[in-house]
């Protein structure tokens, strides 16, 4: 009995340690910090407890967190990535050349000690007992005393001191709208690890991903100073600055400095900008977000940050129906930081002179607490996923609530597209955020094709379908990290059709779409794939009778076909180059795709008119 349970045991380990390897799961965090506050000399001093619970099937011999500001320092591979590549950010460089021959110069190689951003770790200990690390640029590695194992939670507890750097890129202090602290990246944060092990990236220039937890954060700093940002204030009435129920009394304590606690419950990042100048509004909307709005009190921003006010809860409106319910019970909209990015419960806007400058701005940075705060997706190797799915709700949000048009899919934003692949500087959606060659094909590929991966979904499946995808993508990964390919198989499950080869040639390639009318001859039509990307086709036919039919293709990698009205004909097998299919009546014209939601390059052979 012992031998025959033994050889069973050995049989199926591999099967039980495979379907571990499969099965979601995802690490927990719980931060506590207590962080005092040097306003005067933008400096700060902090302790942190962090219990972390290894929720994966493996042994972990080492953690790494994230030491972020460590970034704007002279010689970091951020500053030497800004003077390496051929179009750098121009906020975080100095052109000392001419408009025609620009010689770029890295702002964060000019710092000056009391100017650069620094985190140092001054103590760690993992459950009580000192453990050895060392700081690599902005990482920092633990040698852990004891490995922690499947399963198990421990503690680390941590001292450290950090500097605001000059305003350079995203967090800082000053900023072109005199914000004095836009707190975001600021404390040492806990590397993710998940099914493809560490994410222990430096920092470049890019985005992020985090380890899901709550966050306990008490801030010390001068009460003139008003705080926004992550999580529910828990002491409003000692605070006050807006924060507090106006029907009791304050109980403001003596000294020069409030200490304000945050609570932020199942997020991934905390962060906090302040200023003494902040005008403070709310505005409880009718689906139960209290939205909370910081700007700078000078008469420039006043009228266009009062009037973004209603406009933002339309768009929670919208995209509470479009995605799912926003999961937190509030969101502050905050003036800050070096355009706009996206942080849990809250984004930093910069700018605001007028509306039309900060509108757009505002939401789509809004649209992002689904896309990315919600489903957490790692934006350094899908950075497509939540910058493209972003753009593309927000810009549907923005088309049916500011000019009162219909919310359809366009190909309005495809032009950049078409820019990228006829100068030849595409590279595959694959490629890690920090590696592409120029910021112009990220930035391309992740707002633009990305979107353009859900607008031509629509194309291809059906905007119904598309539709209804949303909203059970959020339903089912909300709070997790989903992945392109959970993406897919949710839209393969809700449309009946298989979309391995869109997501393979869209995303993994820089395949594009091209297809031809080649011929027509009496009531014959010979459709030709010019380009590699194959697709679905609709074909519209207009009659010598002025008669107008409609056709559909379906593309048989696809295994099915979007309801449509139009009239369906066989399928087409992406290997051969050539289709010809007949009419009924006597052809005056003939266009593939007059939709112009598929990304064709070269439309000036869609359209074949019989003389």
């Amino acid at each position: 009995m012992k031998k025959l349970f033994l050889v069973i045991l050995i049989i199926t380990t591999p099967f039980l340690a495979a379907q571990n390897n499969t099965t979601y799961w995802q690490q927990h965090v719980d931060y506590t910090m207590d962080v005092d506050v040097d306003a005067k000399n933008y400096q700060y001093k902090g302790t942190q407890q962090l219990v972390y619970t290894n929720n994966s099937p493996d042994v972990l011999n080492k953690v790494f967190y994230h030491l972020y500001y460590n970034a704007f320092q002279p010689g970091s591979e951020m500053d030497l990535r800004l003077q390496s590549i051929i179009d750098p950010d121009k906020r975080m460089v100095t052109n000392i050349g001419s408009r025609d021959n620009p010689i770029y110069e890295s702002r964060i190689a000019k710092l000056k000690p009391n100017e650069i951003g620094y985190l140092k770790v001054l103590s760690l200990q993992q459950n009580g007992i000192d453990v050895s690390f060392e700081t690599e640029g902005t990482v920092l590695e633990v040698k852990l005393n004891k490995a922690i194992q499947p399963g198990e939670k421990v503690t680390f507890n941590m001292s450290f001191e950090g500097q605001v750097p000059v305003m350079i890129r995203r967090a800082g202090r000053n900023s072109e709208d005199n914000v004095a602290l836009s707190m975001a990246q600021w404390y040492p944060k806990m590397a993710e690890y998940d099914f493809e092990g560490w994410h222990a990236d430096a920092y470049i220039a890019r985005e992020f991903h985090g380890v899901w937890g709550n966050f306990d954060v008490t801030l010390h700093i001068d009460k003139n100073y008003v705080v926004g940002g992550t999580g529910y204030l828990q002491n409003p009435q000692e605070i006050g600055h807006g924060y507090e129920d106006k029907t009791k009394p304050l109980t403001i304590k003596k000294g020069k400095k409030l200490s304000w606690h945050f609570i932020a419950p199942n997020v991934h990042d905390f962060t906090w900008a302040a200023d003494p100048n902040f005008k403070h509004d709310v505005l409880k909307t009718k689906s139960g977000t209290t939205l909370h709005f910081l700007y700078k009190n000078n008469k420039k921003y006043l009228e266009a940050w009062k009037e973004v006010q209603p406009l933002t809860e339309k768009a929670l409106d919208y995209f509470n129906e479009n995605i799912g319910q926003y999961p937190w019970k509030q969101y502050s909209v905050i003036q800050g930081g070096d355009g706009g990015m996206e942080y849990a419960m809250c984004t930093l806007i910069a700018g605001g002179e007028t509306l039309r400058s900060i509108v757009g701005t505002v939401f789509h940075e809004l649209a992002h607490a689904w896309f990315q705060h919600a489903l957490a997706t790692n934006e350094s190797k899908h950075s497509w996923m939540d910058e493209g799915f972003t753009s593309y709700i927000s810009t549907l949000a923005s088309s049916k609530i500011l000019k009162n048009k219909g919310d359809e899919p366009s190909s309005s934003s495809y032009r950049s597209y078409f820019y990228l692949v006829n100068a030849e500087i595409e590279e595959p959606l694959t490629t890690h955020a920090d590696r592409f060659h120029t910021n112009f094909a990220f930035s391309t590929g992740s707002y633009t094709k990305g979107s353009m991966f859900l607008t031509q979904l629509n194309y291809i499946i059906g905007k119904e379908n598309v539709k209804k995808i949303l909203k059970k993508y959020f339903q089912e990964f909300k709070f997790k990290h989903p992945t392109p390919n959970d993406f897919k198989r949710v839209a393969e499950k809700e449309s009946g059709i298989q979309l391995d080869w869109y997501l393979n040639e869209w995303i993994e390639t820089a395949h594009t779409i091209d297809y031809a009318v080649a011929d027509v001859e009496g009531s014959t039509i010979t459709l030709a794939r010019v380009g590699q990307m194959p697709m679905p086709i609709d074909v519209t036919v207009t009659y010598t009778d002025e008669t107008i039919e409609k056709f559909n293709i379906p593309l048989k990698m696809m295994r099915g076909e979007k309801p449509t009205k139009a009239t369906k004909l066989k399928d087409w097998a992406w290997a051969n180059p050539l289709y010809t299919f007949s009419t009924s009546k006597e052809i005056k014209k003939v266009e593939i795709d007059d939709s112009g939601l598929m990304a064709d390059i070269e439309r000036s052979n869609n359209i074949f008119i019989v003389n």
